[in-house]
């Protein structure tokens, strides 16, 4: 794109319809802008536009935004799959020069412009700096000590607002020797520039405080801004080690440091505004030194004692208010590093702990205004915080996490002192419940958060009181209250409590209360009701020390027609349609509960009707999961206990698969796949002409082409070829199945699934009607033996041999694989069989394996043939391994390489529903011993030649192998002669 007048107009006239509120003009604009974009040297062109002044400020802002989210597609365009619309990339010619205007255009430019192409700038940076852009950091420090000469602090933001994005790096990427040069170049460049930029503002703020009686704001704001930005600079050149400039000047930062911490800015701290960014400095400035404490506690530890009183003052004084929550945080952050290092003696001091748990502690545990707004307001971020622990950065979480670091060293006294404390609180609240409410649930919450959770469990504990008490005299009031629906934070503080400690309260106790559990369903509360639904389905996945579950169907069938009401009524209330928490609950009490007709028609129907809403904008995935899985568990345990509900679940649920399958809903069509398999799978043949149109719909190659659809298909696949092995094999539709399994087979992703299909073939047809098929099929096999073999699919491969060997004979194995090239099963067995048979894992899987390969060597007349001794010889000596030694000790399998170019163009993922399984069917049932089906075989064939098979054991076997076959014949009592 040439620069000129009419470049010029052009895209300024894009530019300004692309802010249109006429859709028309707005997106025709887009689509000039895109087809320009692909043209060389247009983001040189729209740069050099940011640089006229005639142009209107409004015009430039959109082009600026243009400009960076260009340099976002096109700089360095991505290769991954996956990763969108490809993008022509920029040429270098104009990469060049686009970095040699850049940095003093941005300098140049006003605030919002400025913003954004310093972010542009950071794109470049991100890829180029600094090996491909040797001249950013001389040019950004020269304009920085230009800028500072002439105090012109808009420029030195500018500049060092750049510094901060290019250098964030830093922080985030592993430490590599590439990295590592990187960052002594920018420090060996920039550490000295930076400390003396950050000296003389602080100097100038000193000077502007003084002179002008605490300074106007006006003035103070961008230096201020300022400094911030030089400690978050501090922060990343200081993450991966201490460099040596800044030990050496360790004295100046931390003077300034410890200065933002102590001293106060009336001008500033009058107005919520001028105070954030004084909060947001001092917070950079306890991020600081709490990365000091951690990572340079040695070099930090004269400064210690200052910091950790400037911190503690800090604390004492920091209002309750949203907008200093930040300090708040990282303010207290930095207090719990230090109780949990050496210098945790700096909290032994009498009456120090005390202090911090009444003027820290608990006023940031208290409940406030903007916490009571979450809970009303938004109960999804509420429970994500309260419930889910994704609350680290907020005052209550911290506060907590600084009473456990200090209780690391000084157990007995915060535990007595937090004690004490919870007893104040309860005893206010008993004076006047209704105005002291929030006093039982800072005493509630103070239990719950102080609470240790033993390590690879779910059970809890805690000496700040005993459970069974507290619960009875603080917990079980609140639940038994008849308004569901009064003091709502309270209620959630009870069942959280009830949630968390569900392991010690005891059964009689805890079951007393399920009835109320249940009445909390109604809550008008959205947290309220998520609650009561979490804690019973918590409850019924409790066990007993000996893994029994303590809560059986028994325990809830009383009230299941009430439990499942409550629960898809809960449903309805508004914010709360596509609750997980309630679609958990009913996904587990359908798991455990006897259903029965009664319950079982409403349910299904409520289910579907929920199905019929989401399938409209599919948008919660984990509240859809556990609402699919629902459905497996209703089918898998009522169909499976009274077949007669099967026609009627058909019928309310058909509509609603098969909408899924006409719309091509994306995110369901896996789970589609696997409620059909299981309908299928619970029909008797002859099977329905409304499953054979769907039959023929599977067997289309256009359904596989997803790969996250793939495993639901085989799975659907196999449902089908059990129910109708006769109708597989009318109207070509075998020909189909085994294109299906030669397309899944090729590719090292999918192959697995294809051993799949071919083993539920071979299962499941007669030998006369696949014989035909079995020289294509062992082509394909070989072929891709040859040119991508795995671990995954040699193993594979012995599966299946085996399966066809049980199911169809050793003869017509090796008759079928030698009609493909001569002898080519001796080899085969060699090279793959025999090493690969030891690998095998699995129950059935090693029956299966190790009966077939013992019928091979008993039964098969290649095997017996006195040629073939040394191959009967290590078959067997596998056997024994495979047999003999414990999983882990034959199992050693190399990690598979994902094959990536498979999932090009869709990044949607398969989810298997636990409750849609499959049952594993064991093909060998009459045999239930291995072992001793494999010494009553040898025993029998080597009766029929004495003294032949002793010779070639000693000869092939390992010696372990020796004395393991010897132990097997001693304790089956058998002989081999």
């Amino acid at each position: 794109m040439e620069w000129n007048p009419e470049t010029l107009q052009f895209l300024s006239q894009c530019f300004l319809h692309t802010l249109s509120p006429q859709p028309e003009p707005r997106r025709a604009a887009e689509s000039s802008l895109s087809e320009a974009a692909d043209r060389p040297n247009y983001g040189l062109a729209v740069l050099r536009l940011l640089a006229e002044p005639s142009v209107d400020e409004q015009i430039r802002q959109a082009a600026a935004v243009n400009f960076k989210n260009h340099l976002r597609t096109r700089w360095a365009p991505s290769n991954e799959p996956n990763a969108g619309p490809a993008f022509s990339p920029i040429l270098q010619p104009e990469k060049d020069q686009i970095k040699t205007l850049i940095v003093s255009l941005m300098l140049s430019s006003s605030p919002r412009i400025q913003s954004q192409l310093s972010e542009a700038l950071a794109v470049i940076g991100k890829h180029d700096f600094p090996k491909s852009w040797p001249t950013l950091l001389p040019e950004l420090i020269s304009n920085l000590q230009k800028a500072a000469q002439s105090a012109d602090y808009a420029s030195i933001n500018g500049i060092l607002g750049t510094a901060n994005s290019i250098f964030k790096k830093f922080r985030y990427q592993y430490k590599t020797n590439d990295l590592l040069l990187d960052l002594k170049y920018c420090l060996d460049n920039f550490a000295a520039p930076l400390l003396e930029i950050f000296l003389k503002t602080a100097s100038l703020i000193d000077s502007t405080v003084a002179s002008a009686g605490d300074g106007s704001p006006v003035t103070l704001r961008p230096l201020f801004e300022s400094q911030r930005l030089c400690c978050r600079i501090f922060y990343s050149l200081n993450f991966q080690e201490l460099p040596e400039f800044f030990e050496d000047h360790m004295r100046e930062w931390m003077g300034e440091f410890k200065k933002y911490l102590t001293v106060s800015y009336p001008s500033l701290d009058s107005s919520a505004n001028e105070l954030a960014l004084v909060d947001e400095l001092r917070a950079a400035v306890c991020e600081n030194i709490s990365l000091y404490m951690e990572k340079n506690e040695e070099e930090f530890q004269g400064y210690l004692n200052d910091f950790a009183s400037a911190v503690w003052s800090l604390l004492t004084n920091v209002s309750q208010s949203s907008s200093r929550d930040k300090l708040a945080v990282t303010a207290m952050k930095f207090l719990t590093t230090v109780s949990t290092s050496v210098h945790h003696t700096l909290f032994a001091n009498e009456g120090v702990i005390p202090q911090i748990c009444q003027s820290i502690v608990i006023p940031n545990v208290r409940l406030r205004d903007e916490d009571e707004e979450l809970f009303e307001m938004n109960y999804v971020e509420f429970i994500r915080r309260d419930m889910e622990g994704s609350d680290l950065d907020t005052r209550r979480r911290i506060a907590c996490e600084l009473l456990k670091g200090i209780a690391t060293h000084y157990k007995k006294q915060v535990t007595d002192i937090v004690s004490i404390q919870i007893q104040n609180l309860l005893s206010s609240f008993a004076t006047n419940p209704s105005a002291n409410w929030k006093n039982k649930d800072c005493a509630i919450y103070l239990v719950v958060s102080l609470a240790t959770k033993k390590a690879g469990g779910t059970n809890v504990s805690t000496d700040l009181v005993d459970v069974q008490t507290f619960f009875t005299s603080v917990i079980v009031p609140e639940l038994q209250s008849q308004d569901v629906n009064g003091f709502p934070m309270l209620k959630a503080g009870a069942l959280k409590f009830f949630t968390m400690f569900r392991g010690q309260i005891q059964k009689p106790v805890a079951f007393q209360l399920f009835s109320d559990l249940v009445r909390y369903l109604g809550s008008e509360s959205n947290v309220v009701h998520s609650y009561a639904a979490s804690c019973i389905e918590k409850l019924l996945l409790v066990k007993e020390e000996g893994g029994k579950a303590r809560y059986t169907s028994a325990d809830i069938t009383p009230c299941l027609p009430v439990l499942m009401n409550n629960l898809f009524n809960a449903l309805k209330f508004p914010e709360s349609e596509e609750n997980q928490y309630v679609m958990k609950c009913i996904m587990r009490v359908l798991g455990i509960a006897d259903i029965s007709s009664d319950i079982a028609g409403p349910c299904i129907g409520g289910l579907t009707s929920i199905l019929n809403e989401v399938c409209k904008n599919p948008k919660n995935p984990i509240f859809n999961h556990y609402l699919f899985e629902s459905v497996a568990s209703l089918i898998r345990r009522a169909c499976e206990r009274d077949a007669s509900l099967i026609s009627a679940f058909e019928a309310s649920l058909f509509p609603s698969l098969q909408t899924i399958l006409a719309n091509d809903v994306t995110e369901f069509l896996p789970y589609a796949f696997q409620l059909l398999a299981q309908l299928v799978e619970l029909n008797r043949p002859p099977i329905s002409p409304s499953y054979m149109q769907i039959f023929v719909l599977l067997l289309s190659p256009d359904s596989w082409r997803r790969s996250s659809n793939v495993p639901a298909l085989v799975r659907l696949l196999q449902a089908f070829l059990q129910k109708a092995p006769h109708e597989l094999n009318q109207e070509g539709r075998l020909n189909q199945v085994l294109g299906i399994f030669n397309m899944l087979i090729s590719s090292p992703s999918t192959d697995e699934q294809g051993f799949y299909v071919l083993n539920t073939v071979i299962e499941n047809l007669e030998f006369g009607v696949i014989s035909s098929y079995m020289s294509n099929i062992w082509n394909v096999l070989f072929m891709r033996l040859q040119n991508r073999r795995t671990v995954k699919f040699q193993k594979s491969l012995v599966i299946f041999m085996s399966l066809f060997l049980v199911k169809h004979g050793a003869t017509n194995l090796v008759d079928t694989m030698n009609a493909v090239q001569a002898n080519i099963f001796l080899v085969i067995l060699e090279q793959f069989w025999i090493p690969n048979l030891k690998l095998i894992a699995g129950a059935i899987e090693l029956k299966l394996t190790a009966v077939a390969s013992t019928r091979l060597i008993c039964e098969s007349p290649v095997l017996l043939d006195a040629a073939a001794a040394r191959h009967w010889g290590k078959m067997l000596d596998s056997i024994v391994t495979l047999l003999s030694r414990p999983e882990q000790d034959r199992v050693d399998e190399e990690p598979e390489m994902p094959d990536i170019a498979e999932n090009v163009g869709y990044t949607a993922t398969f989810v298997k529903l636990y409750n849609a399984g499959k049952k594993e069917d064991d093909p060998l049932t009459d045999i239930k011993d291995p072992k001793h089906f494999l010494v009553a075989s040898l025993a029998k064939v080597s009766a029929l030649t004495p003294g032949r098979f002793p010779q070639i054991i000693n000869e092939n076997l390992e010696p372990a192998n020796q004395a393991a076959l010897l132990q097997l014949c001693s304790t089956y009592n058998c002989t081999i002669v």
